[in-house]
């Protein structure tokens, strides 16, 4: 999917387009050359996967990732200029932007301190400042603020009328201006900033009377720790109570140690005047700058649990859908259920469904010899190779049926993750897919269809149904949908897809593509038949030079008359293979997957201007191993024997699972019961862990150690210490 980039048009001088830059080279210890060229690239309409694979002498090899973070920080100052753009503009209708402070505001680089400068010039409600301000205060607050004036309530006498009544009521107001000007000093703000920085804590307390509702946050009733050192995981859980209304959470600093900075800083004098500013200074702290502050760490915080929320969850779904596939195999995938029976589906190499039925070998029905009957007409029938088991309910017991039949051919048989099935199964892809079935079957599709190609299965599913992310609801929903979004472009593009039998939402993932030229493309292809080569995708409509330049490349076809169709090799190289070819007085199809012709290709000899060593070895490789898949072979996996349920476990058992789930507080591992077990960060290992995926990675296979069971609340704590793997 094609991710529209944003200019660098800040419309400065080169002087400040090169500051931009350099600020961005360092906050990601990259030189400036890769930091502009690959700028260059994504304004010129190129994607992250085309540049990290196609333009690594651009950019001096970056990797996707690096590119990512390019161009976010590229964005981020996009939008920073438009906030500048607007703020000048402001302030200018005030009649009050002078040019050191245009100046000032059109080199500050920190969305902060831009904020901060900003502040006194920016539009605000009524405030009790203002009124003081209209009842003509305004220049007793500036006698008082010099703190020369030993006796301010005699002079605040001159300044009774209609509107101020007493002297008291004067020096009042007179405080108020003065506690807004405290508030809107950079310094003072800067003071509190530190101070919040330093030693907030984070603090959450139950809502009155909502103690039965709450139950679910008895851990933060009562609770309170450093901010900098709440985890992500616990920060969005009081978030998620203080917004359903059962938590009540405050941020607050050290106010006597903060305070007493503000009072060195603006209280100059021991008089009466100098007490009055005091005063204003504690009034401003309290009532205007410290919730500012609240506010401003709030977001930060929240920010920061979001983006480790959002990494956990990009990080899951990477290894989700890089996920050892199958391959093309004739599948039989069962959606096993009690009531209901397990729905049976045979699907062929391609995943075309040729077959639908029913079977009940479990309670209340039983018809064991029957089930078993079909199943074993079917594997013949359809000539099955692989046998794919949704991991919900009645799973483990269906597994276990399966197992016992005896077949006429070896077959392998795999527990398959049923998460976002449901989903799959109910929504308006699969309905297109599968017009004239009911849910059930569509859900027995999507079970051996991930057997078979894990990728190709999963992108038709809102990543948030998928079930390996951490708060996923809590966190901000646009910043997930774009990192989820990117993980599935990278992963898409990484493998490579077959142009001839990719569905229109694999396509639509391809860089350079997007949801029409993937319509346009399974369009083509069933009105003109198989693509024959990559040079025929220029037929298919609104297929410009640009689309194809970023597509081609990730685009395989397995039979093509050119072998380089069905390889990594971009088509702009073609004309580089076709010489080493020539050289070696040989064709390009000699060359392919031979060892022998390949390394006797001196590559130094073709470097040229614009094509160097990076792109030359990567043709080499995919001459070796031309459209290699990166993903690892499946493994066929087995749960231990007799565990059915959580009342089977025993404190001490050493169990086989698999990883199902990573978040920053540890691994869930499905030990083939319903209930997922965690083993916590700290039972990873003999020493420090801080990030689960030191240890394990997504549908790893490993064995754990039951070290505690709770029945009745469903919670299982698992170990790694200790067990050999």
């Amino acid at each position: 999917m094609m991710f529209a980039s944003v200019p660098l048009h800040f419309n400065k001088n080169k002087a400040m387009q090169s500051a931009i830059i350099n600020l961005i080279a360092d906050k990601l210890k990259l030189n400036s050359t890769q930091v502009t060229n690959t700028i260059e690239l994504l304004n010129q309409g190129a994607t992250v996967p085309f540049i990290s694979r196609y333009r690594k002498e651009r950019t001096g090899s970056l990797d996707e990732v690096q590119i990512q973070e390019i161009k976010e920080q590229n964005e981020k100052f996009a939008e920073l200029e438009k906030r500048k753009q607007t703020i000048l503009k402001t302030i200018d209708e005030q009649e009050l932007l002078k040019p050191e402070l245009k100046a000032r505001i059109e080199h500050c680089f920190d969305p902060v301190e831009l904020e901060d400068i900003y502040l006194p010039y920016k539009p605000r409600r009524r405030t009790k400042a203002t009124m003081a301000r209209e009842n003509g205060l305004e220049p007793l607050a500036k006698i008082i603020m010099k703190q020369l004036e030993r006796d301010p309530e005699f002079k605040a006498n001159q300044f009774i009328s209609n509107e101020v009544h007493s002297a008291e009521e004067a020096l009042s107001g007179a405080r108020d201006i003065i506690a807004e000007w405290v508030s809107e000093n950079e310094r003072a703000r800067n003071i509190v900033r530190k101070g919040f920085q330093l030693g907030a804590y984070i603090t959450s307390k139950l809502v009155k009377g909502k103690e039965e509702e709450a139950a679910k946050f008895r851990d933060y009733f009562d609770w309170s720790e450093p901010l900098k050192k709440c985890p992500s995981h616990r920060l969005l859980a009081m978030r998620r109570g203080e917004n359903e209304g059962f938590l009540r959470i405050s941020i607050s600093p050290d106010e006597d140690r903060v305070l007493e900075n503000l009072e060195r800083f603006f209280v100059k004098g021991n008089n009466s005047s100098s007490e009055q500013v005091a005063v204003a200074v504690k009034d401003s702290l309290k009532r205007l700058i410290q919730p500012s502050m609240e506010t401003e760490f709030a977001n930060l915080a929240k920010e920061k649990a979001d983006a480790e929320a959002i990494k956990v969850f990009t990080d899951n779904l990477k290894q989700l859908l890089l996920a050892p596939p199958l391959g093309q195999k004739r599948t039989l995938a069962i959606d096993p259920g009690y009531r209901t029976g397990c729905k049976v589906v045979c699907l062929d190499e391609q995943g075309n469904l040729l077959h639908n039925e029913n079977i009940y070998p479990h309670k209340p029905q039983e018809e064991r010899k029957m089930a078993a009957k079909k199943i074993s007409s079917m594997v013949e029938m359809y000539q099955i190779e692989a046998i794919a088991i949704g991991n919900g309910t009645a799973s483990r017991e269906t597994e276990y049926f399966i197992k016992k039949l005896r077949f006429n051919r070896e077959l392998r048989i795999y527990v398959v993750s049923e998460d976002g099935a449901s989903v799959y199964s109910a929504s308006s892809v699969a309905r297109q897919e599968f017009p004239q079935y009911d849910v059930t079957v569509r859900g027995a599709v999507s079970i051996g269809r991930r057997l078979m190609d894990p990728l190709a299965e999963l992108v038709k599913i809102d990543p948030k149904s998928i079930g390996v992310g951490q708060y996923q609801h809590d966190v901000d929903q646009k910043k997930l949908k774009s990192s989820l979004d990117s993980v599935v472009e990278l992963s898409v593009n990484a493998v490579g897809v077959n142009l001839n039998t990719a569905s229109k939402h694999l396509l639509t993932y391809i860089s350079g593509l997007g949801p029409q030229l993937a319509e346009n493309i399974t369009s083509y292809r069933k009105e003109k038949g198989m693509f024959t080569s990559r040079e025929e995708l220029k037929k298919v409509p609104r297929m410009g030079p640009k689309a194809f330049e970023q597509a081609a490349g990730f685009l395989r076809i397995p039979d093509a008359k050119n072998p380089l169709d069905n390889s990594g090799v971009h088509p702009e190289s073609y004309k580089i293979v076709k010489q080493i070819a020539k050289d070696l007085n040989c064709q390009v199809s000699d060359l392919v997957r031979n060892e022998e012709l390949v390394s006797k290709i001196d590559f130094q000899k073709y470097i040229t201007a614009d094509i160097g060593l990076p792109t030359l070895l990567d043709i080499k490789k995919e001459l070796l191993k031309p459209g290699r898949d990166p993903r690892k072979a499946i493994k066929v996996f087995e749960f231990a024997d007799g565990i059915f349920s959580i009342s089977d476990l025993q404190v001490g058992m050493v169990l086989p699972g698999i990883v199902n789930n990573i978040t920053k507080f540890g691994a869930f591992v499905d030990v083939g019961i319903k209930e997922s077990g965690l083993i916590h960060v700290s039972e990873m290992a003999d020493r420090f862990i801080s990030d689960p995926n030191e240890i394990v990675k997504l549908h790893q296979h490993i064995k754990v150690k039951v070290k505690e069971v709770d029945v009745a609340r469903k919670r299982i704590q698992l170990s790694l210490k200790g067990v050999e793997q």
